[in-house]
Order: C-alpha cells, then sequence, then structure tokens
C-alpha cells in the first residue's frame, strides 16, 4: 500500500505545473520586461472600449500591442511580425481588430492572434488588470 501511495504520489508532483508560459519563437528574442498602462489617462483611453487596440512602443523586441477583447479583458502581443526576422520593416501596426506585418502584408487577427497558413503566431504576453491600470510582462 506504502508503494502505491508514493507512485500516485510521485505521479502527482510530476504533472502539477508551475508558472512557465510557452512563447517561444525563433524570430522574436525573450525580453523581461513590465509596463503598466493607465486607461484613465488619455492616451490609452481607447483601451477601455472593446475591440480597440493600440501600438505602444520601448517594451518587448519591437514594441507591444495591447487589445480590449471584452471590455475587461486584454490581450497583448509583441508588435514584431512573428514569421519574420527583425529587420527595419518588421514592427506590425493596428488595423482595425487585426495587426498587419509591413514585411508580407499577412493581417494577424487581435483576438487570436492567428494568422490562417503562418506557422507561427503573435508573442503574447501575460496580462493584469488592477482597477484602471492593465500591467503587461514577460
Amino acid at each position: 500500500m506504502k508503494k502505491f501511495f508514493y507512485i500516485l504520489l510521485i505521479l502527482f508532483l510530476c504533472n502539477c505545473s508551475n508558472d512557465q508560459y510557452n512563447n517561444s519563437n525563433p524570430f522574436i528574442p525573450n525580453y523581461n520586461f513590465s509596463i503598466s498602462i493607465n486607461t484613465d489617462l488619455p492616451t490609452y483611453n481607447n483601451l477601455k472600449f472593446v475591440s480597440n487596440g493600440m501600438y505602444i512602443p520601448n517594451a518587448g523586441a519591437r514594441g507591444i500591442i495591447v487589445f480590449n477583447t471584452t471590455g475587461t479583458a486584454y490581450v497583448a502581443y509583441d508588435a514584431a511580425c512573428p514569421n519574420q526576422a527583425l529587420s527595419a520593416c518588421s514592427t506590425m501596426f493596428v488595423n482595425g481588430i487585426n495587426a498587419k506585418c509591413n514585411c508580407d502584408n499577412f493581417e494577424y487577427n487581435l483576438f487570436t492572434g492567428q494568422c490562417p497558413g503562418k506557422e507561427y503566431p503573435m508573442k503574447p504576453y501575460r496580462t493584469e488588470i488592477i482597477g484602471a491600470v492593465i500591467r503587461v510582462y514577460n
């Protein structure tokens, strides 16, 4: 009976997940950052509304794109084109509910980060909502 208990305990401990967040992409390096965005400020006020996105420079590899998905939930992605090596044209821009890559003119859905037919989706970052502040971090 003890052996059975130990085996179950080992299996349980091996299956427990830690806080690993897989956002690996061979084209986009992992940079550690944390940025706070106060949506009460006029610059970021549009993020309070559903389906609005905004490019924010100086975070991640090529800046980040923050997008309001439901009115109370946000997603954040790196603004670097996920299927292109970093270059002068590899910064995406917000185009409605999509992000468009200048290098290849493909558009990625900001709700999912996906682009049909492309190998890598947009690189996601963690978000945390604290009142009117959106914290985006890696």
